[in-house]
């Protein structure tokens, strides 16, 4: 089941203040993952992915050597559902978690070393 789509107007303020580093093009919510090369981008795919998988509701993604862009729209609706925001939340919120910026015994990536940058956190 599809759900109802939302207008160009809700998605947009749904975007602002749910997730700021979306947007609205062409049907389509996107957003684009910077990453320091090849080996963070596959991370990327693989980890965006699996989830689509589990949710069962696949994004297109434009994917190169230091970056991945990810569209969401429910085909079966031809819009914007809630299934695209849900997927987007999840997705943003595992790609975006940075361990080291929060108390616990994982220290996140050392983005300070080339050898060990990751992604270009916003």
């Amino acid at each position: 089941m599809a759900g109802n789509t939302y207008t160009d107007v809700q998605i947009t303020e749904r975007l602002q203040s749910e997730l700021p580093h979306w947007y609205l093009e062409n049907g389509w919510i996107r957003r684009k993952y910077k990453t320091s090369g090849w080996k963070a981008t596959l991370m990327i795919v693989n980890t965006i992915g699996h989830l689509a998988e589990a949710a069962w509701h696949h994004p297109d993604l434009t994917v190169s050597y230091a970056f991945v862009i990810v569209k969401l729209m429910t085909h079966d609706a031809k819009g914007i559902t809630d299934k695209d925001f849900e997927l987007a939340k999840k997705i943003e919120e595992v790609i975006a978690w940075q361990p080291g910026k929060t108390d616990g015994a994982l220290e996140g990536t050392p983005n300070d070393d080339p050898r060990f940058k990751y992604i270009k956190y916003d």
